[in-house]
């Protein structure tokens, strides 16, 4: 079940109570990952789209590092069970639009219910509103640029703890396919530990693809 942090015995007390009230308190960081392994799994598949692995293990990660399930409420940590995941679509008419989809541990399973949100957005049969729930991560993917920085619009008050997860355009160096990969936090609720360890984690999936997807 969700519950509320008890922030008296939090060991980070003293950062979250540091940056809370900071004007921005938001870091980012930005890698490039080896996704070689996980491309040529998905070209096997005629089925299954990169942008969908890439989101399964963001999500798959995410869920496992408790901090990236960690939201603010009233100043107060509260703390979901499971996040799910948001992403931009891009429409024919080249504006965007949101989809907005469960998380499933199963691959299969979570593939075929992000397939389906997606498409539904950009053919105009969901729903194209953004969602005010927080239970999510946010995600958004830029194929035309492979970026070394990032920042996001935001509006103070909405969403202002959700963590924002940036796919950028991969490319080949030394016969590896690379991934700019930009993850964006809330001081108040994690350190540079816990996006490392997403980082990693991420490489590790997507080296390990196949041992991964079978681990479900």
């Amino acid at each position: 079940m969700a519950h509320y942090l008890d922030l008296t015995t939090w060991s980070r007390r003293d950062l979250y109570e540091f940056f809370i009230d900071y004007a921005q308190p938001y870091f980012n960081v930005c890698a490039r990952v080896d996704i070689t392994n996980l491309v040529a799994f998905v070209r096997k598949r005629a089925d299954l789209r990169i942008s969908v692995a890439l989101h399964y293990f963001s999500l798959r990660l995410a869920n496992e590092i408790e901090p990236f399930r960690y939201r603010l409420k009233e100043k107060e940590v509260y703390v979901y069970d499971d996040v799910h995941g948001g992403t931009t679509v891009l429409l024919p008419n080249e504006s965007f639009a949101y989809a907005y989809f469960d998380y499933q541990r199963d691959f299969e399973q979570f593939a075929s219910g992000m397939t389906r949100a997606v498409d539904e957005v950009r053919n105009g049969t969901g729903a194209l509103r953004p969602t005010m729930r927080d239970d999510v991560i946010y995600h958004t993917t830029l194929p035309w640029m492979s970026f070394t920085s990032f920042a996001h619009a935001r509006n103070k008050g909405r969403g202002e703890s959700i963590p924002r997860i940036v796919f950028g355009k991969f490319e080949e160096d030394n016969s590896r396919l690379m991934l700019p990969l930009s993850v964006e936090v809330h001081h108040a609720l994690m350190d540079g530990i816990h996006v490392g360890r997403f980082m990693n984690r991420f490489a590790e999936a997507a080296e390990k693809i196949e041992t991964f997807v079978k681990n479900t």
